[in-house]
Formats: structure tokens, C-alpha cells, sequence
């Protein structure tokens, strides 16, 4: 009978990862031992990923109905 395959193993505090208030960080070691980039723009990513800002901050639907008639 062939063997399950095995589980990997589990971050572990202070050397996968750390707390800042609610945000759970992986280190830097804990990517390079996962072996790829997620994209996701992580603190310590050592491939150097950011991600790219929001093309706008302005609100596009303020709720009010379009303007009418001339600009002035």
C-alpha cells in the first residue's frame, strides 16, 4: 500500500511568521521555503513584488444624479 502523502509542515510563531496587532506577517525565511510569489504584496516578499497602487481614489458614483445642461 503507497504512503499518504506527507502534510506540510505548519508556521511556526517568530520564525514563519509574527503578530502587528491583527495582521498575521510571514517572514521573509517562510516565503523563500514556500519557493513562490503569491502576489499579494507582502511585507517581507523576497522577490520584490509591490503591488501597484489604485489607478484612482475618486468615487465614481457619488449617488446623485448626472449633472444636466451646460457647464459653466
Amino acid at each position: 500500500m503507497p504512503e499518504p502523502p506527507a502534510q506540510p509542515e505548519r508556521p511556526v510563531e517568530g520564525r514563519d511568521y509574527y503578530m502587528d496587532g491583527p495582521w498575521l506577517v510571514f517572514t521573509r525565511e517562510y516565503h523563500l521555503r514556500r519557493g513562490h510569489c503569491c502576489q499579494s504584496g507582502c511585507r517581507h516578499c523576497p522577490w520584490g513584488y509591490r503591488k501597484p497602487p489604485p489607478a484612482s481614489n475618486i468615487r465614481h458614483d457619488s449617488g446623485k444624479p448626472p449633472a444636466t445642461g451646460p457647464l459653466k
